[in-house]
């Protein structure tokens, strides 16, 4: 098989351009393209603790722990003991981190943008969809 029609080359390909150019973008917020996920689900308001940011982001809980060290030594986020349940930490935007998400937001949305510029909007959705089969994100 040629390198250009493996799937893996592809996808691995194409997630590092997207991934250098977000990465370029969010610099000035002094976010990761993984922070911004974090901060995404602190920003619905519905993943709180870092188990459930782990399982929204597919990563490991113990990978999770490091990154919300760091996003808390940069005064986005601070951890918690929760207020319903003594049991469970939980992760709580820091003023700084909730004042993040416009801006961030609308970069992320202006990259999208510019990084789908050369795909029709059909192909886009097209794109996203089987992107989302792959991920095991949707039903076929």
């Amino acid at each position: 098989m040629e390198l250009n029609q493996c799937i893996n080359y592809l996808l691995t390909t194409s997630q590092h351009r997207v991934f250098q150019e977000v990465s370029k973008r969010l610099e000035p917020f002094d976010v990761t393209p993984v922070q911004y996920g974090v901060l995404y689900c602190l920003w619905k308001g519905d993943k709180t603790t870092p188990k459930e940011i782990a399982a929204e982001l597919k990563l490991e809980n113990s990978t999770i722990s490091g990154i919300l060290d760091r996003m808390e030594k940069k005064d986005l986020l601070k951890r918690q003991v929760s207020t319903e349940d003594r049991r469970y930490i939980e992760v709580v935007l820091t003023e700084k981190g909730a004042a993040l998400e416009k801006p961030v937001l609308d970069t992320i949305d202006t990259a999208n943008i510019d990084i789908l510029a050369d795909i029709s909007d059909e192909e886009q959705q097209i794109l996203k969809k089987n992107l989302r089969l792959l991920a095991g994100l949707e039903e076929d």
